[in-house]
């Protein structure tokens, strides 16, 4: 079947990743790519002028999660390592590292002013941050199994999760508490988000399903049964009128929310799908999977008005029933089934002279391991410092390394963002600003100093190994102060309850 102007196509390929991607996000300019993998870096991806990659070496495990902040100059990531970092997008890999959760982290997300950053985590809990001053903020305990993912409401006053618990939460970030809950009997969601009015929110189910809830109503709108195995991650177009699925069945769905049904199937990758992302605009979209590649496709179908797109895709689809949803609060769910009535792509067959991309990669390590930030830390804070409105900003050189590696004017920051300094990380006698193509975190012990960029000789070996010990106690202590809280949460909560309880009975007595 010939494409036609409307429909969304595959413009690249990235390869660079050694294990399964598990997130993908895009820059706000839509210039860069961030992804997340199993193969526990974090890498970034400049599109022009020449497609170029740079791995960033810090975490230790698999990395579950990537978000770049909303200014671009911040990118947050999750890890199996029970770690969260925040880095600079630039080549000298400068990170700073939240310790707080005492199981695997499986989510981050940024808040739209960039002020707060909320995780999740298989502790049970979501943790909220303040990102200015690098500070835990509180936590948040209802969930009684893993959380697999939170996310922000566009303004900021609330905060959606699911979790392994089979249900989907909706806290308060003013008081703290969660405000409505909703149940799934058949399965659990991998992710959840809000769309972009903040109206509802849409669940990526392993019971196969793509749900939209209505949360001023507390109505499910619309359950979409199109995918053949899980759904593993969905993104809302901007305009909040299409939703793209990702599925285990190694399928991308797009899905027209006004009129409620299926509209385009796309395939390219080999094997489980596990992220999907809408560029900013609207205009691109990238998916990741097990195949360890990053697809970018165009959209296409936005750029029409909406109903030349229907007139369009109802001449060349056939399916049994009207369109759905006409009512937007339909007393019962409509249930979707999977019906040969959508526009189904496949690059591989129909796309010719296709652009691949194998870009050279920089493994960009970590300038700063050691340097953790807990609910409990006393340390700096990081700050954000912008440039005045009429200054150029500087961008350092780094240092060469033997293979040739470009230097940092190559390498521009997305648009002209503010930088994000830490006076510890400022140091000189901290900061490597070599860049190898082959280094890797073991390799950081290496016994011989060597010299950093302006000359400096680096931190002794012994004092290393003194500050990495007393890093690992004080992990031991923020775990037990994490355990603490959490075990004085729920004793709260206990209290609470019985509390309620009493009043009650005295209130019922007091009657009688």
């Amino acid at each position: 079947m010939a494409f036609a102007p409307e429909d969304p196509i595959l413009e690249r390929y990235f390869k660079g990743h050694k294990a399964a991607v598990t997130s993908v996000d895009f820059s706000p300019s839509a210039k860069r790519l961030a992804s997340a993998s199993w193969d526990t870096f974090l890498m970034l991806w400049d599109f022009k002028p020449q497609p170029k990659a740079f791995r960033y070496v810090g975490h230790k495990d698999v990395v579950t999660s990537v978000q770049f902040s909303p200014l671009g100059n911040l990118v947050a990531s999750a890890s199996r390592d029970r770690t969260v970092r925040l880095w600079i997008p630039d080549r000298k890999g400068k990170s700073s590292e939240f310790k707080a959760h005492t199981a695997p982290v499986r989510s981050v997300d940024f808040s739209c002013d960039g002020q707060f950053l909320a995780t999740a985590s298989e502790d049970k809990s979501i943790k909220v941050w303040n990102m200015y001053r690098q500070r835990f903020l509180y936590s948040l305990y209802r969930h009684t199994h893993w959380v697999c993912c939170a996310k922000f409401s566009a303004d900021g006053r609330l905060i959606v999760s699911c979790s392994e618990d089979k249900t989907v939460k909706i806290w308060d970030t003013n008081n703290k508490l969660c405000i409505n809950s909703f149940t799934d009997s058949e399965g659990f969601a991998n992710f959840v988000s809000f769309n972009p009015s903040g109206t509802c929110i849409a669940s990526a189910g392993s019971d196969h399903t793509v749900k939209l809830w209505d949360i001023r109503v507390n109505k499910l709108l619309q359950n979409y049964q199109v995918h053949s195995g899980a759904v593993n991650c969905l993104s809302f177009h901007p305009s909040g009128n299409y939703l793209i699925t990702a599925s285990s069945d190694g399928t991308l769905k797009i899905l027209d929310l006004v009129e409620g049904r299926l509209i385009y199937t796309l395939q390219g990758h080999t094997g489980p799908v596990f992220a999907v992302s809408f560029s900013k605009g609207g205009q691109q979209f990238t998916s990741g999977g097990a195949d360890a590649q990053i697809l970018l496709w165009k959209t296409n179908f936005d750029e029409m008005s909406y109903k030349d797109l229907l007139k369009k895709n109802i001449k060349r689809l056939h399916f049994d029933a009207p369109p759905h949803l006409l009512d937007i609060y339909p007393r019962t769910a409509h249930h979707h089934d999977r019906k040969p009535d959508s526009v189904e792509i496949n690059p591989k067959l129909e796309v010719v002279n296709l652009q691949t991309s194998d870009p050279l990669v920089v493994d960009v390590v970590s300038s700063d391991t050691s340097n953790s930030t807990t609910s409990h830390s006393a340390q700096p804070p990081l700050r954000i410092h912008g440039p005045p409105p009429s200054t150029k900003m500087d961008h350092p050189t780094a240092t060469l390394s033997s293979q040739g590696i470009p230097t940092a004017n190559e390498i521009p920051p997305d648009d002209s963002t503010p930088h994000f300094l830490n006076p510890v990380l400022g140091h000189p006698a901290s900061i490597s600003s070599t860049v190898s193509m082959e280094k890797k975190p073991e390799d950081k012990g290496n016994s011989i100093p060597f010299m950093a960029a302006d000359g400096q000789r680096s931190i002794p070996m012994a004092v290393t190994d003194a500050l990495e010990h007393i890093m690992e106690q004080l992990n031991v202590l923020t775990q037990t102060v994490s355990i603490l809280e959490q075990r004085l949460t729920l004793t709260e909560d206990k209290l609470k309850d019985c509390l309620e309880n009493q009043q009650k009975i005295y209130t019922r007595e007091h009657r009688s």
